[in-house]
């Protein structure tokens, strides 16, 4: 008999990949052995993404060549402008992604090839549409147009203005451009797995990206840094420790606190808290910053939990202008650029995945003609 399988596949080695590496005891994220903390802050998103999908840091030619290649990629395609209105009327964020996404797919030349060069082609697409499929939402749910993003401006930059209509500071820009950098990639997570089990099929990268944004959609994987939000727009900023301290005691879980995978602080949280507090006193009004720093030290104190990425990313999301309910949305454009480098790894060296199960229902069952049951 088969070993007990364990609940939602804990500590279970589902792949092999060369792509991101987490030791959870010391609190350490990589991406291709680049520790995340020489990353952030150095390195562009731009640089980010060519590294996950093409395996190394680009040099200035390689990056230039790189960012021409996301700036011709931002064509949306006809099928999306027919229907991003009809669908902004009647979907919420995460349902309109998943289904723009999956339309873009139908202008795309390489949409029927898994060949590497038309992955690396597709990867680029992606990740240059996906920014740019959220602006196109969050302007047509509005009834307005969004402004139309500049091509000597970085992903960062071009979204921040298209979401919020101004030209972002240069500073507001690298904080952004660093966030992005932080979430491009985190091991074998939900929705990275979810890509690789239909990239595993063989099915194409669209297919298997549309399975990674329905997989972040549901609130037990993406959603957390939205609820966080929301969580503080209800509490009384002079009452902050005596409420978190209540729902503890009701057993009411405080989002953004804890991880299966890291037993200390999360990594990026250092550098989320960080910006969290630079944006807040920049704002001239740091309230959620002071609120939030309050909670991290009670919930640490009543239940041993650190902050993870969600926590702080709220406050550095909302000081930066962007809508609560795009949060996860914004989660999306940056993990675009390690799904779609999942996606070219399982391809490349390809077996289904295909785990078993254990059977835990009735035996020995014997039918009836349905005029006795």
């Amino acid at each position: 008999m088969a070993d007990k399988p364990t609940k939602g596949l804990a500590d279970v080695v589902a792949a092999s990949t060369a792509l991101s590496d987490i030791d959870g005891k010391a609190g350490l994220l990589f991406y291709r052995g680049y520790d995340i903390h020489d990353l952030a802050g150095r390195t562009t998103f731009e640089e980010t993404a060519h590294l996950l999908q093409h395996g190394t840091l680009p040099n200035r030619d390689q990056l230039a060549e790189y960012g021409a290649e996301l700036v011709r990629g931002r064509a949306l395609g006809s099928l999306v402008e027919q229907n991003v209105v009809e669908i902004a009327e009647k979907q919420e964020p995460m349902e309109a992604l998943r289904t723009l996404l999956s339309l873009t797919s139908a202008d795309d030349p390489d949409k029927d090839s898994n060949a590497a060069d038309a992955n690396l082609r597709k990867a680029a697409r992606l990740t240059a549409l996906q920014p740019i499929l959220v602006a196109r939402f969050h302007a047509a749910r509005r009834g307005v147009e969004a402004p139309e993003p500049d091509p000597d401006k970085s992903i960062a930059a071009n979204f921040l203005r298209q979401i919020t209509g101004k030209e972002p500071t240069p500073r507001e820009v690298e904080i952004f451009d660093e966030c992005l950098v932080l979430h491009a990639d985190h091991t074998m997570n939900a929705s990275t797995f979810a890509a690789r089990v239909c990239a595993a099929t063989l099915s194409d990268m669209h297919s298997a990206v549309v399975a990674a944004i329905g997989t972040l959609k549901g609130p037990l994987h993406g959603g957390a840094n939205e609820q966080v939000m929301r969580t503080l727009e209800t509490l009384d900023p002079t009452g902050v420790a005596d409420a978190v301290r209540a729902k503890l005691a009701g057993g009411e879980k405080i989002m953004g606190f804890g991880h299966r995978v890291y037993k200390t602080e999360d990594p990026r949280a250092t550098h989320l808290r960080r910006m969290s507090e630079e944006l807040g006193e920049a704002s001239g009004d740091d309230t959620y910053y002071r609120m939030s720093k309050e909670m991290e030290e009670v919930v640490f104190a009543e239940k041993g939990l650190y902050p993870n990425v969600d926590f702080y990313a709220a406050t550095v999301y909302h000081f930066l202008g962007i809508p609560t309910d795009l949060f996860t949305p914004v989660f999306s454009v940056s993990r675009m650029a390690g799904w779609t480098a999942h996606v070219i790894e399982q391809h490349a060296d390809n077996r289904l995945i295909r785990p078993d199960s254990e059977y835990i229902g009735a035996r020995d069952q014997k039918w009836v003609h349905i005029d006795e049951r």
